[in-house]
């Protein structure tokens, strides 16, 4: 089975039971600080899940790129990626377990034909705060498991969420394919890393909703959110070891060769995988609608992470010539039919790899000179300190792999476990970031965050009217305390032309204008000049929020009713994000209220 033909079969059997395609949204998450990259399928839906109406009604089905950054030191074993997708169904308010339950089985044992004998599955416990869930394993005993075959976990294995402080939560029951090993002790289960379980997909109740005071409710709408993982599903259904394997990486393997003249062998495995994911992720990556370039900081800092190290492994590889352009040709013309971005943005993909190709060789001379300055200052049987070495791994891209070699060179030894010891704090702190940014995030859907997300829609209009149509929003992150605005635009805005935006928004606050909605066809949307941050995003049917004079954008809310509760508005920043975009920072004053 092809990547192509198991995303089909997916889609398709949730079609056929009533579900509608949401199309995959933005690998950068909209309207949310919590994270750099979207990390899972139901982060698009956050307000949907909360009770917003979705244009496309109560059951939905899609499959979505995500990025997690986590341990990207991981990648080239036979599991970790950056970018993978998610096979995801929704109810909104519609059907709960019994049927979310009894729909994921049929996927499993019908369409990939997994023996019902191979399959495990773990139910939450439950504990003094909510009873166990005895209808998701009457279910799972219906279905024709057995009960050896059912595992009970308490919040740490079966409990999701909430995805922020607050939210909502409930119990999931994971679905695991059980490998023909032996148990690894009594207690070997699903939770343990041994190998014998191998998780395919969860199914979560959103039962309760979370205060800020850990107390539980439950929630008028309860959802189910299922979350399949396409890749490793993809491999069981081929009967293969991993996801290198597969058509998603196989071609890319063979070009690689080809290119390099060196052959894919044991000796250079881990080497050969990281440069074809990473290449893989940054195509993705630089194809995305909000325009992600390789950058120092956030989401650009990520993406110039993953070119660099690319470019490195090539090096160790023992190829000099820049072959990355030709790797991601490749990618494009892999994935051009699921993806059809990929391909309309070829041009400027090739373009930004070359560039950051040709930045980091000089970085990389930057770096022989630094080193060889460092070991100038040493005698042979001295020791490189870990600070230095972990300057050139963090500075200038030398892997310690790297700075060991030219140390053993010159007969100088090296302080690898004090890099180890920085290098492992240089990882929290990468998890930390790549998790939560801000407080709140996903679910910090409150009145003052509503009131910031119409505040951007009143800065986006004033921007164009002020600097013309070419202004397009690059991105957004709020919080209950400010907003943050990205914009397509060269060059620094004077003070006049601040001045100017800040005019027009408060003009629109202080004449108490109707915030209007309206849901219409996506190309009516369009034609009526309406706009949007990305069409991928959207359904057919799209909501369509006006101010009138002041706004028109295709968006899925939430929005105050009114411009007057929003109060003075104010740009506490302009600055560069990165090449071509420029960053706003804006607070509205809440207490200042028409």
């Amino acid at each position: 089975m092809t990547a192509n033909e198991l995303r089909k079969l997916y889609v398709s059997y949730y079609k056929e039971r009533r579900h509608e395609v949401a199309a995959a949204a933005s690998l950068v998450p909209e309207n949310d600080a919590s994270v750099l990259y979207t990390t899972a399928g139901m982060q698009p839906l956050i307000p949907y899940l909360l009770g917003q109406e979705h244009p496309l009604g109560k059951r939905l089905v899609n499959v979505q790129r995500c990025v997690r950054t986590g341990d990207i030191e991981e990648v080239g074993d036979d599991y970790h990626l950056t970018v993978f997708e998610m096979l995801g169904n929704w109810s909104l308010g519609d059907y709960f377990k019994k049927e979310a339950i009894t729909m994921s089985f049929g996927f499993l044992t019908e369409q990939l034909n997994i023996p019902v004998s191979k399959l495990a599955v773990t139910v939450h416990k439950g504990n003094d705060k909510v009873p166990y869930d005895a209808e998701a394993t009457e279910t799972w005993l219906e279905l024709g498991l057995s009960k050896e075959q059912i595992f009970y976990y308490g919040e740490d294995e079966n409990w999701w969420g909430p995805a922020g402080e607050t939210g909502p939560c409930g119990p999931d029951s994971e679905m695991f394919y059980v490998n023909d090993l032996p148990d690894c002790c009594e207690e070997c289960g699903p939770a343990c890393s041994c190998g014998k379980y191998v998780e395919l997909g969860n199914n979560v109740f959103m039962t309760y909703n979370k205060d800020k005071d850990g107390n539980l409710t439950e929630l008028k709408q309860k959802n189910v959110d299922v979350g399949l993982g396409f890749e490793r599903l993809l491999i069981l259904a081929n009967n293969l070891q991993n996801v290198y394997e597969t058509d998603l990486f196989v071609p890319l393997i063979n070009k690689l060769e080809e290119i390099s003249g060196v052959s894919y062998d044991k000796s250079n495995e881990k080497t050969y995988r990281v440069i074809c994911e990473h290449t893989r992720a940054a195509v993705f990556i630089l194809a995305d609608p909000k325009k992600i370039v390789p950058s120092n900081s956030e989401q650009g800092y990520i993406l110039r992470r993953l070119i660099r190290r690319t470019i490195r492994m090539i090096h160790k590889l023992g190829v000099k010539k820049s072959i990355l352009p030709e790797l991601a040709e490749e990618v494009i013309k892999m994935y051009g039919e699921a993806y059809p971005e990929v391909k309309s943005c070829s041009e400027t993909i090739i373009e930004e790899l070359r560039k950051e190709y040709d930045k980091f060789n000089k970085t990389l001379q930057s770096g022989l000179k630094m080193a060889n300055k460092y070991f100038g200052k040493l005698k042979a049987g001295e020791c490189l300190n870990s600070e230095q070495a972990f300057k050139l791994y963090d500075t200038y891209g030398f892997p310690i792999e790297f700075t060991l070699e030219l140390a053993e060179e010159k007969e100088i030894l090296v302080d690898v476990d004090g890099f180890k010891a920085k290098f492992e704090e240089h990882q929290k702190k990468s998890r930390t970031g790549s998790v939560g940014k801000f407080k709140g995030g996903l679910t910090e859907h409150n009145n003052n965050s509503i009131k910031l997300h119409t505040a951007t829609h009143l800065l986006n209009g004033a921007l164009r009217q002020v600097l013309g149509d070419q202004v397009f929003q690059r991105g957004s992150h709020i919080n209950s305390e400010r907003l943050r605005f990205d914009f397509s635009f060269d060059r620094k805005l004077t003070e006049e032309e601040i001045t100017q935006v800040e005019s027009i928004v408060n003009r629109a606050i202080h004449h108490k204008i109707d915030v209007k909605c309206v849901e219409m066809n996506l190309d009516y949307a369009k034609n009526s000049g309406a706009i949007g941050v990305f069409d991928s995003k959207y359904g057919n049917i799209v909501k369509v929020y006006e101010i009138p004079g002041y706004s028109l954008e295709i968006c899925g809310g939430p929005h105050v009713s009114n411009t007057s509760e929003l109060g003075y508005f104010k740009i506490i920043k302009e600055q560069s994000s990165s090449s071509g975009v420029r960053r706003i920072k804006a607070i509205v004053d809440f207490d200042n209220v028409n």
